[in-house]
């Protein structure tokens, strides 16, 4: 009992809430317009660089090596569709809403909390505000006591390496709740990372990330015909929109998760992993589970087999690499209850449709699968 116990608290000290960067890449240093650089890129990588968060934005900074590099394409081109929607400071859009009654008003655009319910306010009033580490689940909270109008206290989170605070689920809202409490400021009117956008702009890859960098004053679509967006190497590196004839040195990504179409069991799935790639995909954060959403809905079956199986002699769910579930995100009925170990193995799934939660399926399902480059 003793080992049994040893092993357990083993694992749980590995979990980690570091995040590895899930795109690699790739600075092209030659001059081209932006059809071209989407081109080049499909054909040599994945596609035009799509960026998530300022993770991301940090990364492909940092693949750029040429300082004499003025700007650079990205793959974000504006659609003729405008969609009018709420997201979050770090790109992810806003499934959990906790307004107060009678909010939103709908004619403001920036949302801040006030005993634990949010309002809509004009993105130019000043208010303090709370930021938190865009690399960790419901920890590190800052309340910053300087009053700012909503961009600038966006801007002075990322200068920071965090983010506005995202509150994406009611324990979250407890949790922020709680620490604006703590503080005494109950009643005050507090900047949360949640704004109104009506965006017209989609990336090259299809990818659903709604995070944007943009420039002071821009996008403007100056002359009329600005649908594609450059990096202006200043020191932040925000976003512009130009002209997309215009030619300049670009930046490909290669996406290091593979949805592998052909229908195998677990076990086959695994194999042919190993063999052509790296492993099964493990999903160790919020972010990673964006990304597998991003992918899962190309997905031809129902579900689609992760690198999650159930450890029946213990009754714990485990990572290929051995890691223990530290970030979690089962549908209600699955991975939290024991298995019946005696009639079959099971294995851990992601749901293709729907809001794409972790199931659990015998591991002679056969089903799509996701391979990882790790």
């Amino acid at each position: 009992m003793d080992q049994i116990l040893y092993f357990i608290f083993l694992l749980i000290a590995l979990c980690s809430v570091s995040e590895c960067v899930q795109r690699q890449y790739h600075f092209i240093n030659e001059l081209k317009n932006w059809t071209e650089a989407q081109r080049f890129c499909r054909e040599n990588y994945t596609d035009l660089a799509t960026v998530d968060n300022m993770n991301d934005m940090n990364e492909l900074k940092k693949s750029v090596n040429d300082g004499g590099v003025q700007d650079i394409w990205i793959g974000l081109q504006k659609i003729v569709d405008n969609v009018d929607k709420w997201q979050w400071s770090s790109g992810e859009p806003a499934l959990y809403l906790n307004w107060a009654i009678g909010q939103p008003e709908g004619r403001d655009y920036c949302a801040m909390m006030r005993n634990g319910q949010w309002e809509d306010l004009p993105c130019s009033n000043s208010q303090t505000f709370i930021c938190n580490s865009s690399n960790s689940m419901n920890t590190g909270l800052v309340f910053v006591n300087q009053t700012k109008n909503w961009r600038d206290a966006q801007s002075f989170c990322r200068q920071n390496n965090t983010e506005l605070v995202s509150v994406r689920n009611q324990n979250e809202n407890q949790q922020v709740k709680d620490f604006i409490s703590s503080l005494g400021l109950s009643a005050s009117w507090i900047w949360i990372g949640l704004f109104r956008v009506r965006d017209s702009w989609q990336w090259s890859d299809q990818s659903n990330s709604s995070f944007r960098y943009w420039y002071t004053g821009q996008p403007d679509n100056n002359g009329g015909n600005e649908n594609c967006t450059i990096i202006k190497q200043n020191d932040q590196g925000q976003w512009a929109d130009l002209s997309c004839n215009n030619q300049f040195p670009f930046v490909c990504h290669e996406d290091k998760l593979i949805l592998i179409t052909e229908t195998l069991t677990w076990t086959e799935a695994l194999r042919y992993c190993r063999q052509n790639y790296t492993d099964l995909v493990s999903v160790h954060s919020v972010q990673m589970q964006r990304r597998v959403m991003n992918v899962v809905k190309r997905a031809s079956t129902e579900a689609v087999w992760l690198g999650l199986h159930n450890y029946c002699s213990m009754n714990m769910w485990l990572w290929l690499s051995g890691e223990i579930v530290c970030y979690q995100n089962w549908a209600p009925g699955n991975g939290t209850t024991p298995e019946n170990c005696s009639l079959e193995k099971r294995k851990g799934a992601v749901q293709s449709g729907g809001d794409q939660r972790w199931i659990s399926l015998p591991e002679t399902r056969k089903l799509n699968f996701i391979c990882s480059r790790y």
